[in-house]
């Protein structure tokens, strides 16, 4: 599903269902040794989906570490995004020299919990939402607009080493004409944007849909 959303350079691996047993680098085993079960097999499902995608890439399988932030840590040469929840995992990965960077999320399709939204929006973002809502409801835009954001941080991290609160991009999500389930996406950065290839970033690009009882999310950040 993700990869309908990103552009050809990269290269998506996806797992639908409970995933099936991975194996761990021992690194990685010592990250969750003493996680819960759930945690265990979601941590080991989608860095399987990752070395699939780097052996796409002709990039021996390696361990996928979790830095300081919490952002995986690619091989040399490589850089991407990855996302889990109930019953879907996925890893998007590309060579470094094709993108700045990206961002992918994936939710259940579904209402956020009570109170999420107001502690993640914008005023003119919920303004938006009741429009939407009014003109598409088989869509839960709370939902939408929550992995939106999640996909902008996953793509401003690497760019800036810096935190990107929820208050920070104003997102503003348009459906497809044609299609209610799917459409782009629009954020724009409310505090200074990244630098890349000599230009400030004010604002992110991406895509969305709707599929599998999913939300998924993606952001795209070319070189200029």
């Amino acid at each position: 599903m993700i990869e309908e959303l990103l552009p050809d350079p990269v290269v998506v691996v996806e797992s639908f269902g409970d995933g099936e047993p991975a194996p761990l680098f021992p690194e990685e085993e010592a990250v969750v040794a003493r996680a819960a079960a759930k945690r265990r097999r979601e941590f080991a499902a989608v860095r399987l989906c990752a070395r699939r995608a780097m052996e796409k890439l002709d990039v021996p399988p390696q361990p996928v570490l979790p830095g300081p932030s919490g952002a995986p840590q690619w091989p040399s040469g490589l850089a991407g995004s990855m996302t889990h929840c109930d019953g879907y995992c996925a890893a998007a990965l590309f060579r470094a020299p094709d993108l700045a960077s990206l961002g992918i999320d994936a939710e259940p399709h579904a209402p956020l919990p009570e109170g999420v939204l107001a502690a993640t929006s914008l005023p003119g973002e919920a303004t938006r939402l009741t429009r939407l809502a009014a003109e598409r409801p088989e869509v839960h835009w709370d939902r939408l607009l929550f992995s939106a954001k999640e996909s902008v941080y996953k793509a401003w991290f690497p760019l800036t080493c810096r935190w990107l609160d929820f208050s920070e991009a104003d997102i503003d999500i348009t459906p497809d004409p044609d299609d209610p389930l799917r459409g782009s996406l629009r954020a724009g950065l409310l505090v200074p944007g990244p630098w890349v290839d000599g230009h400030r970033l004010t604002t992110f690009e991406g895509r969305w849909t709707v599929r599998r009882d999913l939300v998924t999310t993606a952001i795209v950040v070319p070189h200029d």
